[in-house]
């Protein structure tokens, strides 16, 4: 996924590939306090800067742990090497009669360096996050993505949050699939 354009576009085909470049799955996990320094990196060359990631490995670090267990980010690797990352942020509804455990999730961080797009590694961090947000019974994942990834985005079953004017917001409802149009949902 682009910085810039925050996209993933379609795989590459073998034939585009550059000549010699094997192709690699990557692993996804969630990342530890062990990871600050991956993530800060990952940070770093997604804002374009170089500079600075003692400072930037201390806030992350500080982010972590302040948003605590309400926080996940997967990190994505090939080779051991860090090329990508998403999270998500839970928020817990006040219980309601009948539904006593509502949460959902927000969306958030998704980066691929540059040299691993359009291989899958994008698409692999969504379905580790698409996996814990069921386990978790999220009644939804939210996202505001740049218009650039709205490809990515709606290939994976988000669409427009219905009635919402400003900021872009795609919603994923529980028990969509890839694709797919859950209940109530349309696209634009």
């Amino acid at each position: 996924m682009s910085p810039r354009s925050g996209r993933e576009e379609p795989k590459l085909s073998a034939e585009e590939r550059e000549p010699g470049a094997e192709e690699h799955e990557p692993s996804v996990r969630v990342a530890g306090p062990h990871d600050v320094a991956a993530l800060a990196s990952l940070r770093s060359a997604w804002g374009g800067e170089a500079s600075g990631e003692g400072v930037l490995h201390e806030a992350i670090e500080a982010w972590l742990v302040a948003d605590g267990e309400r926080r996940t980010t997967w990190l994505a690797e090939v080779d051991g090497t860090p090329v990508g990352m998403v999270s998500v942020f839970e928020y817990r509804r006040m219980p309601w009669p009948g539904r006593l455990d509502s949460r959902w999730g927000y969306v958030g961080n998704m980066f691929v360096r540059e040299e691993w797009r359009r291989r899958g590694v994008g698409t692999a961090l969504l379905g580790a996050l698409f996996a814990a947000a069921e386990q978790r019974s999220y009644a939804r994942l939210v996202l505001s993505p740049s218009e650039q990834g709205l490809a990515l985005y709606r290939e994976a079953g988000f669409a427009r949050a219905d009635g919402h004017e400003g900021e872009l917001l795609l919603v994923r409802s529980a028990g969509t699939s890839a694709g797919g149009r859950g209940p109530g949902q349309r696209l634009d």
